[in-house]
């Protein structure tokens, strides 16, 4: 009985090194910025434009994450217009919305020091004017009737990889490209026809990301 609480001593003190090697951190937090890229039916209507993208994953494995987040592209279609309100003329711009829900394949090297990943899933795809509200996020809003709007359903895929910044791996700088497919039909929006479009985006965004 004593030799055997030795030897069972032996393999735990040798088994903890190991499991610390393949702990992960579960949940990201990711702030990007980069360029959306439109084609498709899209192409002859809307241009490169900036972006913006916050995402969050729980990776459940050490292999595998589920995601969902927002993309955000700014004035793709140059909107550039006006609408007269009680409280003044104010400015209509344009944004265009991506929200992906699926996940990844995630491929660590180095001990988790650099993750590649790819992967893809579902999208809800919004195109929306708006106007600039004169009191602020907290403030009453104004309305805008002429605002225009148009969305669909589509998926989407990426590839990406990040290389840890910091020894315990909670500090990530990476490079993520989100190819986003979708139909879409409303309003006129920009040069845009208010027919069912087939609309083609590719977001790439350099990302910053805090992990635990």
């Amino acid at each position: 009985m004593k030799r055997a609480t030795v030897w069972l001593g032996l393999l735990m003190g040798l088994a903890a090194p190991l499991g610390a090697q393949y702990r992960h951190h579960k949940h990201f937090f990711t702030a990007g910025g980069g360029a959306g890229v439109p084609s498709g039916d899209l192409k002859r209507y809307l241009s490169d434009s900036p972006a913006f993208r916050f995402n969050y994953g729980y990776r459940f494995h050490r292999f595998f994450q589920v995601d969902t987040g927002l993309d955000v592209v700014f004035y793709a279609a140059d909107v550039n217009d006006y609408y007269e309100s009680q409280v003044g003329d104010l400015r209509i711009r344009d944004y265009q919305y991506f929200v992906p829900l699926g996940g990844r394949t995630i491929l660590p090297l180095a001990g988790d020091r650099v993750l590649l990943s790819f992967g893809g899933g579902g999208a809800y795809v919004r195109y929306q004017e708006s106007i600039r509200q004169p009191f602020g996020e907290y403030g009453p809003r104004v309305e805008c009737p002429p605002c225009r709007s148009r969305s669909g359903w589509g998926y989407y895929g990426l590839i990406g990889g990040s290389v840890a910044l910091d020894r315990r791996k909670m500090l990530r700088l990476g490079v993520t490209s989100q190819v986003y497919r979708a139909e879409t039909s409303g309003d006129a929006f920009g040069g845009v026809p208010p027919v069912r479009t087939k609309d083609k985006w590719v977001n790439t965004m350099a990302e910053l990301t805090v992990s635990f």
